[in-house]
């Protein structure tokens, strides 16, 4: 089965309201890439910060619509929802199904994360050897590729002795941090966000992964459970300074702890801010981005 593509550049305060729009105009599917990026390489993100845009300045939104759609009523459309928009903006070609499932399988590869942890697409069949699998929907992701914040967090859950222990991923997104330390050995784990959304894509992974009896999910208002044996938060860097000492009352005693989505240059300010309440605090970067990791003070 043929399909339609509708391409169209918008900017980053736009993305909302036009995914939106092409939602409503019945888009079987909507990524975005970096409308900027050079090479396919540099448009990826396989987990942005969940209720936040991009941090792209211009994002390219790619619409997929059945094939036989009207090209010229989805502009007509498109020009009342969206009365910003020029016609020249948008730009349609049609995808033969082959091509798209070749392209979508080509596009998405096993990832290892450390020692153990890798995170495999659905579309490829793990071996059956020691290895820790997390299987996502490739759907979920932008690109190719993992964002830094994500693989920093990953790496450090993977380096853990997680057997038996409680963990807290606050911002879990697409609960790809909880999901994980419960697949390399974790006892229970809480994944908290803001966005309703994230929580109904958290609860579907760890369903798929087998881990849904395991993992508990709470907007941060509804979340007053016990501190934790390790906890993790990967969000940005404005909400991890306001944080701090909501974050200090969610770990144990000694428990690890690693807090990303920090661009280089803000660091110092969070290491001042979270000595407060942790210590042996270390410093990991990948590309422009940072990892802070510790352990609560006794």
């Amino acid at each position: 089965m043929p399909w339609l593509e509708l391409s169209l550049i918008a900017r980053a305060e736009q993305q909302p309201r036009v995914e939106e729009a092409l939602d409503d105009l019945g888009a079987i599917s909507i990524t975005l890439q970096d409308a900027d990026a050079e090479t396919p390489d540099e448009q990826a993100i396989f987990e942005p910060g969940v209720g936040e845009l991009p941090l792209w300045p211009t994002i390219t939104l790619n619409a997929l619509f059945e094939a036989g759609t009207d090209r010229r009523g989805l502009t007509e459309a498109l020009s009342e929802l969206l009365p910003w928009l020029e016609p020249d903006q948008l730009n349609f070609r049609d995808v033969a199904d082959e091509d798209w499932e070749r392209a979508w399988m080509d596009q998405f590869k096993p990832m290892p994360f450390g020692k153990r942890l890798w995170i495999y697409p659905w579309n490829i069949e793990p071996p059956e050897d020691d290895s820790v699998v997390v299987r996502l929907d490739p759907g979920l992701a932008f690109g190719s590729g993992t964002h830094p914040t994500t693989a920093l967090c990953l790496e450090w859950l993977d380096g853990l002795n997680l057997a038996g222990k409680r963990v807290i991923d606050f911002g879990c997104g697409s609960g790809i941090l909880a999901i994980a330390a419960l697949k390399l050995g974790a006892g229970s784990a809480i994944g908290v966000d803001n966005d309703p959304q994230a929580l109904t894509a958290s609860a579907d992974n760890a369903e798929r992964n087998d881990v849904a009896d395991r993992l508990a999910l709470f907007l941060p208002e509804d979340f007053a459970g016990e501190p934790a044996d390790v906890f993790v938060a990967n969000i940005l860097a404005g909400p991890l300074g306001d944080l701090a000492p909501t974050f200090a009352a969610a770990a144990k005693p000694g428990a690890p702890f690693a807090i990303s989505g920090i661009l280089q240059g803000q660091q110092d300010e969070l290491l001042a801010r979270y000595a407060e309440w942790f210590e042996a605090l270390r410093v990991d970067t990948r590309e422009d981005w940072v990892r802070i990791s510790g352990h609560r003070r006794a």
